[in-house]
């Protein structure tokens, strides 16, 4: 009897032994191990020399030894350290408890308000979607600022490029269109920026107002490539999750270019060749794939509008990412240094940038008056240099004077205070009155 009770019991499995491997190699950001099977893509942990254990993932392998990258500074490690596979996790789970909230690219709470958590689980990696069952872009999206809203209008579910160098309003324009948007969630990615700015953005661009309807997930410069990478797809993640729940969301990744810049160190360390520019191959690959992760989802009543800042170095447009962006992005929006000098802001440059979709979110009459404004803007622009010489005589050109005469009010109607919200519908009615002028 009992033989036969002890028979009926369930012992629980447990392991008799845990397979390590051996930390064998340590060149700069790149961790060598052996002596463990390793996936690509899984996580491990390494024991530092003061007993604590430092995550990494495996992003290579070359015959026996398997390539791995911190998430974060590798300090204390030491040869022969032990290398353990990462136990299985439930993953991160997502709810509104994130709006307000501030978290680095592993999900770790940094604003110290206690713990995240939700009713649904977080995806680990951001949704690939069917191009033919994808929502169509069709509807305007107010984001407050006047230039968009009436020159360059953007849609729900359409992905844009913001190309600007340094010092000329990015980060403002950025606070300006998470306070103002009509989008009921905004995902904000601070990747690779100064640690400074982020307090400074969540403080005096963002403010109050904007942070109570976002989520910001920050990976400042300081931190390892690897986190860099994780936190703009986890940005993406969060974005589609509030996506599916029928929400409009409004993904702001700044910057583009810094997650190039991680990926391109991670691709140098493993041995990849450069090819443009000390840019990799794989680099612009990664792009495409991010960015088609953006826009909307198969059906459903939500949508999910990107828009990527894209840092032209040297004010230098044909930069090989901003080049590659321009191609696989609905549009973009060019900051100009020379409206930033003469006080111009948002020094949005309306002749060198595009909406694609523009044309089939927005009424005939408007298109006609953005479209008329922009001519009258470009003509201006060819003058400019000659009237402080004297060389243009007034009258030889009907279509030029008309532009001298409506250049003060169409650069008013474009300069917009950080503080001044601008609705679609306003704006679109000042359009078309200047436009009759």
């Amino acid at each position: 009897m009992l033989r036969r009770a002890l028979s009926q019991l369930s012992v629980p499995d447990a392991p008799v032994a845990t397979i390590s491997g051996r930390l064998v190699g340590v060149s700069g950001l790149l961790l060598e191990s052996v002596g463990c099977p390793l996936e690509t893509g899984q996580r491990c942990l390494i024991e530092t020399a003061a007993g604590g254990w430092l995550p990494a993932q495996v992003v290579g392998f070359k015959r026996e030894v398997s390539f791995l990258m911190p998430f974060k500074k590798p300090v204390g490690l030491a040869t022969g350290a032990r290398v353990l596979p990462a136990p299985e996790s439930s993953g991160l789970t997502i709810g509104d408890g994130w709006l307000g909230r501030i978290v680095n690219g592993l999900g770790e709470p940094l604003d110290d308000k206690g713990r995240l958590g939700g009713d649904m689980p977080l995806a680990a990696h951001p949704p690939q979607i069917n191009p033919l069952r994808k929502k169509p872009v069709d509807t305007p999206l107010d984001v407050g600022v006047r230039a968009i809203n009436g020159m360059l209008t953007i849609g729900r579910g359409q992905r844009v490029g913001l190309f600007a160098g340094s010092g000329v309003g990015k980060s403002v324009l950025l606070g300006m269109i998470t306070r103002h948007t009509e989008a009921e969630v905004v995902v904000v990615g601070l990747i690779g920026e100064r640690g400074r700015e982020v307090r400074e953005f969540v403080e005096h661009s963002l403010g109050a107002e904007g942070l109570a309807k976002a989520v910001l997930v920050v990976a400042p410069a300081d931190e390892s490539p690897l986190m860099r990478l994780k936190a703009t797809e986890l940005c993406h993640t969060i974005a589609a999750h509030f996506r599916d729940q029928g929400r409009n969301v409004l993904l702001l990744v700044d910057s583009l270019t810094r997650y190039a810049m991680a990926q391109r160190e991670m691709a140098l360390a493993l041995g990849e060749p450069p090819a443009t520019r000390g840019y990799p191959p794989s680099v612009f690959g990664l792009l495409p794939g991010l960015a088609e992760s953006a826009g909307n989802g198969e059906g459903g009543e939500g949508s999910m509008s990107a828009i990527y800042t894209v840092l032209a170095e040297g004010d230098d447009q044909q930069d090989p990412v901003a080049d590659t962006a321009r191609a696989i992005l609905d549009g973009h929006i060019v900051l100009s240094r020379e409206l930033a000098e003469r006080g111009h802001y948002p020094a949005i440059d309306i002749s060198r940038s595009v909406s694609r979709c523009m044309s089939q979110l927005i009424d005939p009459e408007h298109a006609a008056a953005a479209r008329d404004l922009r001519g009258a803007w470009s003509r201006y622009q060819e003058v400019r240099g000659l009237l402080p010489l004297g060389a243009y005589v007034p009258g030889a050109d009907p279509a030029t004077d008309r532009a001298l005469r409506l250049q003060p009010r169409i650069e008013a109607m474009l300069c917009q205070g950080a503080a001044e919200a601008a609705g679609f519908d306003e704006t679109r009615s000042q359009l078309q009155e200047l436009s009759r002028a």
